[in-house]
This record gives C-alpha cells, sequence and structure tokens, in this order.
C-alpha cells in the first residue's frame, strides 16, 4: 500500500497541535526569569534552567501559599465529587439499565442534559438555585456543582460497559443462593469496575480543571486552582511556579490513567478465564 505523504503530514501537525503546547508547559517550569518569562537575561545571555520553582512548591514557600491553597482544594473538591459521581452514577446507570419505562426516558433524558447544555448556562442556573435558597457560596456549592455535571458523565460512561454485560450471570447468581447485595458486591461490581475507573477519571479530570461553573458558585477565600491561576497569568512573577505545578498535575494524571488500564487488562484476563 502506497505511503500518503499528505495524510502523514496532516497526522503530524494535528499531533504538534495537541502536545506542542503541553511540552511547552513543561519547559516553561524550568524558566529561571519568572518576570520577563524569558529563558535570557537582560543581556540577551542564556541564563540556563532551573528548579527552583519546583523547590518552592515541594518546601512550602510562602510566596506561593495561595497557589497551593488553591491547589489543594482542587484536589479535596475533585477528589469528593468523584466518589459522589461514582456512587450516584452506577446506582442511576444501574437502574437504567434494568427498568425501562416512561419514568426512566425521562430519567435518561435529564441525566443526558448536563452534556450538550453550556457551562456557563449550568454555572447560572445552579448560582440561581443556591440563591433562590439562601445558601453562601463556597466549598459546599462548588463541590454540589460539580458533582452536579460530573454524574451525567460517569452514568454514559458505565452504561456503555452494561451494554455488554450478560444479565444472565446476576439470574446464575440468584439460583445458586446468592443475596441482592452479595450479587453486587462480588458478581456485578467487580464486571463494572473498568467503567467506574473510566468514569471516575472522566469525572475527576472535569472536576479539577472546571473554570467557568466554578467561577459562579465560588465565594470569597474559595478560589480552586482554575480560578486561580486564571487571575495570575497576566501579572504574577511566580507564573513558572504554575507551570511546574501543571507538570506534576500531568505526571499524576499519566499515572493515573496507567493504573487505570492495569485495572481494566486484568479485569479483561479474568473474564476470559472465565
Amino acid at each position: 500500500m502506497k505511503r500518503s505523504y499528505f495524510s502523514t503530514a496532516m497526522l503530524a501537525a494535528v499531533l504538534a497541535f495537541l502536545y506542542v503546547p503541553i511540552l511547552l508547559v513543561v519547559v516553561y517550569g524550568f524558566i529561571p526569569n519568572g518576570i520577563a518569562m524569558s529563558f535570557y537575561d537582560a543581556s540577551g545571555n542564556f541564563a540556563g534552567v532551573t528548579g527552583k520553582w519546583y523547590s518552592m512548591i515541594f518546601t512550602g514557600d510562602n510566596r506561593l501559599g495561595a497557589l497551593m491553597e488553591s491547589f489543594w482544594l482542587s484536589l479535596t473538591i475533585a477528589g469528593l465529587a468523584t466518589v459522589a459521581s461514582c456512587v450516584l452514577g452506577t446506582t442511576a446507570a444501574l437502574a437504567l439499565h434494568k427498568w425501562r419505562s416512561r419514568l426512566q426516558s425521562l430519567h435518561h433524558a435529564l441525566v443526558y442534559t448536563p452534556l450538550i447544555m453550556p457551562d456557563i448556562l449550568i454555572g447560572i442556573s445552579l448560582l440561581m438555585l443556591f440563591v433562590a435558597c439562601g445558601v453562601d457560596c463556597g466549598f459546599w456549592t462548588i463541590l454540589v456543582s460539580h458533582i452536579t455535571f460530573c454524574v451525567s458523565y460517569v452514568v454514559m460512561t458505565i452504561l456503555a460497559r452494561l451494554q455488554d454485560f450478560d444479565d444472565r450471570i446476576v439470574e446464575a447468581a440468584y439460583d445458586l443462593g446468592a443475596g441482592p447485595w452479595y450479587t453486587f458486591f462480588h458478581v456485578q461490581l467487580p464486571i463494572l469496575m473498568p467503567g467506574i475507573v473510566a468514569g471516575g477519571l472522566l469525572a475527576f479530570t472535569l472536576s479539577i480543571d472546571d473554570v467557568v461553573i466554578t467561577s459562579f458558585v465560588n465565594g470569597a477565600g474559595t478560589n480552586t486552582f482554575p480560578t486561580y491561576v486564571s487571575s495570575m497569568t497576566k501579572h504574577s512573577r511566580n507564573l513558572p511556579a504554575v507551570f511546574a505545578l501543571s507538570t506534576l498535575m500531568l505526571l499524576f494524571t499519566c499515572v493515573l490513567a496507567g493504573l487505570s488500564k492495569i485495572v481494566a487488562r486484568g479485569q479483561t484476563q479474568k473474564e476470559r478465564l472465565r
């Protein structure tokens, strides 16, 4: 088969468009001049690279106090939102898969709607709800908002996994004397685990980098990492620390993705042995 140079060039262009910005984030985490954002000094000489931004992160430098506080807040909210979304999303997906009725059609529409709604509309709607209920915006409003839009992604991911699920396995477990809880935790849950992990990773990623919805429902002193970074990009001399911290987040995400692949591969091997 003759190689198409145009296709190769287009593939290279797409890969460069996707990954060169990420590479620049990693590179700029070693920049020595945080004011001019340059690897060169005032005389035009190459100033080398530095790891001081990573050192400031790991040593808890006071100059990065607000940045690190927003980072840990984002991790906390993303972690809690992921756990809650996985629990709610799993139960919702099982209900949508097991029962078919007009009420379930409405349920499916309600779950699917946040996927197609603009983030700004979701943010405004949630803000109006919190104001109408007299709830002060802060940690809990951000957490509830993140769970609201993350659940839909988890449900759709698990529903895709349930498409290949053989319900006769559950019936066989019941015939052998297993109860509903034992069947769920020892039969259904292990088979659904790759889908739950994939949905959880997606929910964690969406939660930790959300800006639009969070900017509507956060209160004073509850800036998450993305909202804080967006406010400091134009005037902070410690901006390279953001690139360094983003690189660490990238490595952490790659580790999570690798672990999910291992879990999925192990589950596939178990299913083949059965």
